[in-house]
């Protein structure tokens, strides 16, 4: 994404008088961030001045009052950027608290049709948080929303499936399925004691996968 695609959406939004939010925008390379803090300012101080029309980018476009532009951050986070002071100062900030996962969890997992739905993902989120804690640290491991939505869906779509089959089988099928093809050897075996202390007396459901195994093997 460089300065020019943003330039063009800018034009569209304040003709529009639209409002917008760019999610992860720190994401953006700096060189690019350094000139989109010149294109906003630019229509920030347009808007502010009550100005009709103006010249963007050698365009003449319309300024709506309604124009608004927002942003989400991670500071710090692996692979994002800092943000040009010049460009912090034209946001006003904003704190943000950690979603409860559980919760989310319960109410996807009713939604898909899970009785026991409150205690499944009470379970499933603890899963989650004593692998960040026993398990070693990889980039490629993801112990956030878009974890507990990939294990939720696997969840869902198993339900759909069989709808007689114990909802802690399903669950803990759905959790191995998502987990375990992106875990090193040597975290295997803590991740199985996890899912053991937390559904005691659980089968591992199994599963025919075909010639698939064979070929693996094969290979």
């Amino acid at each position: 994404m460089d300065y020019i695609m943003i330039g063009k959406f800018f034009k569209g939004l304040a003709s529009a008088g639209a409002w917008c939010c760019f999610d992860e925008f720190n994401r953006i390379n700096i060189e690019v961030l350094s000139v989109i803090a010149q294109q906003l300012l630019t229509l920030f101080d347009a808007k502010r001045d009550g100005v009709p029309e103006l010249i963007f980018e050698e365009s003449r476009i319309s300024m709506k009052p309604t124009f608004c532009v927002f942003i989400t951050m991670n500071p710090g986070y692996a692979g994002r950027t800092e943000l040009p002071d010049n460009l912090k100062a034209l946001f006003r900030p904003m704190a943000m608290m950690v979603p409860d996962y559980a919760l989310i969890g319960q109410i996807m997992l009713y939604s898909f049709g899970f009785s026991e739905a409150k205690v499944l993902a009470e379970k499933m989120v603890t899963t989650f948080q004593l692998s960040s804690e026993q398990l070693s640290s990889q980039c490629h491991y993801d112990y956030g929303m878009r974890a507990v939505r990939s294990v939720i869906n696997a969840a869902g779509m198993l339900k759909r499936e069989d709808q007689e089959l114990n909802e802690d089988k399903l669950l803990l099928r759905a959790l191995r399925d998502v987990n375990v093809p992106k875990f090193l050897k040597d975290d295997l075996p803590l991740f199985e004691n996890i899912i053991n202390d937390l559904f005691p007396g659980v089968e591992r459901p199994q599963i025919n996968y075909g010639s698939l195994l064979p070929q693996i093997h094969k290979s």
